[in-house]
């Protein structure tokens, strides 16, 4: 497992009210708010991988289609969360990539949305259950 994942961004401020509202969505919670950096780790003392937010030292271009980081997945626990997650980032004008719904072409159950955070990151929150 990932003890965490560290992701600079241009705009350190936008980037905590942006993930404030969505990172609890995806099941996490404040682990650390300082001036320099910010994190989440999953809530309620469940295990998994932290995500820490810095500065961006040097601006330039992110592009998922170039060799690094492609796209963080989150899994929920529901469908419902999925949508939820999908309306949230709607609200906060992010370009949705795909709209929730089932992907046939990877091992099922997968039902999920992907979009893409205000820098181009591109996320996803996905649901391996048939469930809401």
């Amino acid at each position: 497992m990932l003890g965490h994942i560290g992701l600079n961004v241009p705009e350190l401020d936008a980037a905590r009210r942006y993930y404030a509202t969505v990172m609890p969505l995806l099941g996490f919670e404040t682990f650390l708010d300082a001036d320099d950096e910010f994190a989440y780790r999953p809530a309620a003392g469940k295990p998994g991988t932290y995500l820490f937010f810095y500065p961006s030292a040097e601006q330039s271009p992110y592009s998922r289609h170039q060799t690094g980081l492609q796209h963080l997945a989150f899994m929920v626990r529901t469908r419902s969360a999925v949508t939820a997650v999908h309306d949230a980032v709607v609200e906060l004008g992010s370009r949705v990539l795909h709209e929730p719904r089932v992907f046939p072409q990877y091992p099922q159950p997968y039902f999920a949305t992907f979009w893409l955070d205000p820098w181009g990151l591109m996320l996803e929150a996905v649901c391996h259950h048939d469930r809401d």
